[in-house]
């Protein structure tokens, strides 16, 4: 995941996570006359990283970053225990997807989000525990379902309403999927039937008093996103078996832990630091695992009492952290746009030694590159690659069942990337050109689905665009009574709260922002329809 002329050396995973050197070795005494930070950043640049993060075994998943127990994972990040895995994000113990994002226990899957428990699905959006079906938004327990929304325990849905066995399949077969010209204009009906859908507030499962999206079995947690089983938590994002925390983004079983990015497993009393591993007690530190009492380290594993991978006694750790803290607030470092970090600040984005739209932060926040310079942050431009391109996106053939295997060997033309320009139609780190791999070919033939016109990255941000952000508004229930508050639903069901057209007045926090089109409805009114 580094360039080549990245700021620090970088090991392959063998050999960093092997004893053959010793991050001890890079330490060095605490300078009082020099700003922390910037000793901290001095460390960092002089200790090895890890090329790519892959735990236990993996198999044949060379090309895939974040992963753990897989086997032929390519081009995918946040894998777990997947298999025939490509092009996909935040996927746990699914098997033969592709293109997909937020899932789990799915097999057959393509262009999945936010859903899981699927078996051969293609766009199902917030969907679980569906069977060939396509095209179906916020349905649980369905079957052969084709371009619907809001369902419960159906069968043979086509369109919102309800046919034989028979037409079903009928319709289904006219509908051609393989056509990539129809394909497209399947996606923009199903855009269309979004909007036109009911849209919980949240999707909270089994908790109390929490608010936030996407939250399971949880309690007494605020501003939360895609977590479960958390109590007492703040502010955070992806985070499993966590309680009494604050301010985080992925993280599996840890308590008391604040100010921690992509911040690891087993945690305990830890502030202030990114990738770590059963970890404890520990403050301003990256890379560190299996070790406890550490203040600004990078890298270490099985140590304790160590500051700027320094090695000391429990006595002097605990008389020189104090000297370090005062020294921070007495020394600031103070950036280009004149932010004061003191100690109880994360490390400052300007060290960063990535750009901001190198890192996921862009893909929650999107920023332009005239954004995020005026905010202090770099920027990344497209490395020349200077392909060439041997078919254009427009030459592709339309239908699935006409493509040769001789389109392996090409190097496509992205569809927004034109020949001979400098800079793409996007804002989404396009590649400028891509390659269909054995793999996708097959599942591509086997789904009956056309050849994708977009790079790997591309097709990713246009998933991303399917998604919530991680910020929620205080809003109203639109229902107004008879129908939604915009006429565009009629219910169907009579509301506890109305007589004849009376609006319902529950209040929530949710992430549908007030000018977005969707119909947003309270639990209540929300049941009362689907369920």
């Amino acid at each position: 995941m580094y360039p080549k002329d990245y700021i620090s050396p970088v090991y392959c995973n063998e050999c960093w996570f092997s004893d053959s050197w010793n991050p001890l070795e890079r330490g060095r005494e605490y300078d009082f006359k020099t700003i922390f930070f910037e000793q901290v950043s001095d460390l960092y640049k002089s200790v090895p990283k890890a090329a790519v993060i892959r735990f236990h075994t993996n198999i044949n998943s060379e090309y895939s970053n974040f992963i753990a127990d897989d086997r032929n994972v390519y081009l995918s990040y946040s894998v777990s225990e997947g298999e025939n895995i490509a092009y996909c994000a935040n996927t746990d113990k699914s098997r033969d997807c592709l293109d997909s994002f937020f899932i789990n226990n799915s097999e057959l899957c393509y262009q999945n989000v936010d859903s899981s428990n699927n078996y051969h699905g293609i766009y199902l959006i917030r969907s679980r525990s569906c069977v060939d079906s396509n095209f179906l938004f916020d349905c649980i327990n369905c079957q052969n379902c084709f371009m619907s929304s809001n369902l419960r325990n159906q069968r043979f849905i086509f369109r919102n309403k309800q046919l034989s066995e028979k037409e079903y399949f009928e319709r289904l077969k006219e509908a051609d999927i393989g056509n990539y010209q129809a394909l497209t204009q399947m996606t923009k009906e199903f855009e269309k039937l979004i909007k036109k859908s009911l849209h919980k507030f949240a999707n909270l499962t089994k908790v109390v008093n929490c608010t936030g999206d996407n939250i399971l079995n949880s309690r007494n947690s605020d501003n939360i996103f895609h977590s479960y089983n958390c109590e007492n938590t703040k502010h955070a994002a992806r985070i499993f078996d966590t309680k009494d925390s604050m301010d985080l983004y992925g993280g599996v079983r840890g308590e008391l832990i604040y100010e921690g990015s992509s911040s690891g497993v087993d945690l305990s009393k830890n502030k202030f630091f990114a990738h770590g591993g059963v970890l404890e007690n520990s403050y301003y530190v990256i890379w560190c695992h299996n070790s406890s009492s550490l203040f600004a380290c990078i890298g270490l594993s099985n140590k304790s009492y160590c500051i700027l991978n320094k090695q000391y006694t429990k006595e002097e750790y605990e008389k020189l952290v104090p000297r370090i803290i005062k020294h921070m607030d007495e020394m600031p470092y103070i950036d280009k746009k004149g932010r004061v970090y003191k100690y109880g600040e994360f490390f400052p984005p300007e060290l960063s030694p990535f750009a901001y739209n190198e890192t996921i932060a862009q893909e929650y926040f999107p920023l332009t590159k005239e954004e995020a310079l005026e905010k202090g942050y770099s920027w990344k431009d497209p490395e020349p690659r200077n392909y060439q391109i041997t078919l254009k996106t427009e030459d592709l053939p339309d239908h699935i069942k006409d493509v040769k295997d001789s389109v392996l060997n090409e190097i496509i033309q992205c569809a927004h990337w034109e020949l001979g320009s400098s800079t793409p139609k996007c804002n989404e780190q396009c590649t400028e050109a891509y390659k269909i791999i054995p793999q996708e070919l097959a599942f591509l033939r086997r789904m009956n689905l056309p050849l994708p016109r977009l790079c790997p990255n591309c097709r990713h941000y246009q998933r991303i665009k399917q998604r919530n952000p991680l910020k929620l508004w205080h809003r109203k229930c639109q229902c107004a009574g008879l129908t939604s508050e915009n006429k565009v639903y009629s219910n169907t069901a009579d509301h506890i709260h109305h007589k004849k057209d009376e609006p319902c007045q529950n209040e929530f926090e949710t992430t549908y922002a007030p000018e977005r089109p969707e119909i947003v409805y309270c639990e209540q009114c929300y049941l009362r329809e689907v369920v």
